[in-house]
């Protein structure tokens, strides 16, 4: 420790924070993509991969209209070709060092014309291919070179000599996104070597990207319930601090335990285990022409566009939003016909978002997943539970430098009075109908500022849905008597 004996000068920190805002809805993705496409596929497994176009998608994971096989793809789709929303993080499990993630092809013989070859098996790592001209195996980058082509097969362009051949023989390896499991989705942590895989990524978003999860999904495998259930778990605490909210489609398909009919949904809801209030349900699925997609990727690529139309701050509802798609359809293809009240009572009211038809499709329903067992509107209403994830979060990260300063009141005003000038600008462009923050004396005992624990409470009212506008009609009797009178005085 330092001797003073003398006279100094020192520099303090300006007492207002400025907040360091999160993404409110940063979508964190997880499923499967052609990673065959890629250079180098095991780059692209098991990674957090941040991708601000499509673009960037098809060079990170690759790109296929194969929604069923490659279930992120259907989220790049609805992201950047449908709504034109950014950023988004996609987590690719998928992974070809996994033998039940691969499969072997056996050799065989393919024609090769004006010195090319086609090789029809689907989805071939490149670097796993064996091309022999009869018995005389050929080296790649000099006697041929190996494309995949648009329409899936994998054109091989035979070099120097070897382009004389009438026929090779082909042997290779491909992925298998059939062999991918929920319990891959879900992941786990290696106990020897530390590695995370699936759902467990989720802890590297904010240290790895610097950004802050806002919306969980698994298309094509929330309807899991064993994935369901994991994503509701994280989504409530992420780092030991941070929230966000999961979007869960709830199955369609009757043989496993699904809902292929609307009064079925509530069971099917139950029965998957979906309850959170840091959870959106979401029946069924829906159709872009002849694309289909899980309604949880299409769903949140609009939360994402409602929050970027609202200066990137989510007190807005997606409900009665234009969905952008063409039809609500069950996993297989049967198009599902739903007016108002049905989606009011048996959906809505069971804590199901849905969509209808109403000149255009809509999406339909405020509530999470935890109502009707709660009513409290921060738990109950999906704008304002994400709201206060929102919050919570952009607390966190502007007063995280503050941490382990002195607990003196300098500390306790810059924080409350940083609060309440960002309150009142939420206030003033009707984001909330009031925000303020304060340091309550019953709150800070002297037990607790003993072992540097302060805290401060903030109240804060976003406004909630309007869920129900109603109009009274009545007939006036006095204009009636007014009208005839006044034409009798005529």
């Amino acid at each position: 420790m330092a001797y003073n004996h003398g006279i100094g000068v020192v520099e303090q920190e300006t007492s207002l924070t400025t907040p360091v805002e999160s993404t409110a809805g940063l979508q964190i993705i997880f499923g499967t993509a052609p990673i065959h496409l890629l250079k180098d596929p095991a780059a692209a497994v098991n990674k957090p991969i941040l991708c601000y176009s499509f673009a960037e998608c098809q060079q990170n994971l690759g790109y296929s209209d194969d929604f069923k096989n490659f279930t992120l793809c259907q989220s790049m789709d609805a992201c950047f070709r449908v709504f034109n929303v950014a950023p988004i993080v996609l987590v690719n499990v998928l992974d070809p060092a996994k033998e039940s993630h691969t499969r072997q092809n056996q050799e065989e013989e393919c024609p090769v014309a004006e010195g090319v070859a086609r090789y029809a098996k689907p989805y071939v790592l490149l670097s796993t291919l064996t091309v022999k001209n009869a018995d005389s195996p050929l080296t790649a980058g000099t006697d041929y070179l190996a494309e995949h082509a648009e329409d899936g097969t994998v054109r091989i362009t035979l070099l120097g000599e070897a382009a004389e051949a009438e026929t090779v023989k082909i042997s290779s390896e491909s992925l298998d996104p059939a062999g991918v499991t929920a319990e891959d989705i879900v992941g786990g942590v290696n106990v020897q070597t530390g590695a995370e895989t699936g759902l467990e990524l989720i802890r590297q978003i904010y240290p790895r990207l610097g950004m802050t999860a806002g919306i969980l999904l698994a298309p094509g495998w929330s309807q899991d319930p064993v994935v369901a259930a994991a994503l509701q778990a994280k989504a409530e605490i992420i780092n030991g601090c941070f929230r966000a909210e999961t979007y869960i489609d709830i199955s369609t398909d009757p043989e496993n335990g699904g809902a292929a009919v609307y009064t079925e949904v509530k069971a099917a809801k139950e029965k998957q285990g979906v309850s959170s209030s840091y959870a959106a349900a979401l029946w069924p699925l829906v159709a872009v022409g002849s694309k289909r997609y899980y309604y949880s990727a299409m769903f949140a690529a609009l939360t994402a566009a409602t929050d970027a139309a609202n200066s990137d701050v989510p007190y807005a509802s997606p409900s009665n939003k234009d969905l952008k798609v063409t039809a609500t359809i069950l996993e297989d293809g049967t198009e599902v016909f739903l007016d108002q009240q049905q989606a009011n009572d048996l959906l809505n009211a069971n804590g199901v978002i849905t969509a209808i038809n109403a000149n255009g499709y809509k999406a339909w329903g405020n509530n999470t997943a935890a109502y009707p067992s709660t009513t409290d509107p921060k738990d109950r209403f999906l704008a304002v539970r994400r709201f206060f994830n929102w919050d919570a979060n952009n607390f966190i990260l502007s007063y995280f430098q503050k941490v382990d300063d002195p607990a003196n009141t300098r500390l306790i005003r810059s924080v409350v009075d940083s609060q309440n000038i960002k309150g009142n600008g939420y206030v003033a462009r009707d984001y909330c109908a009031g925000y303020r923050t304060e340091f309550r004396t019953e709150e800070n005992p002297l037990t607790d500022l003993l072992n540097g624990h302060l805290t401060t409470h903030t109240f804060m009212a976003p406004y909630l849905p309007a869920e129900y506008i109603e109009n009274i009609n009545e007939y006036d009797t006095a204009a009636l008597q007014a009208a005839l009178n006044g034409g009798d005085e005529a």
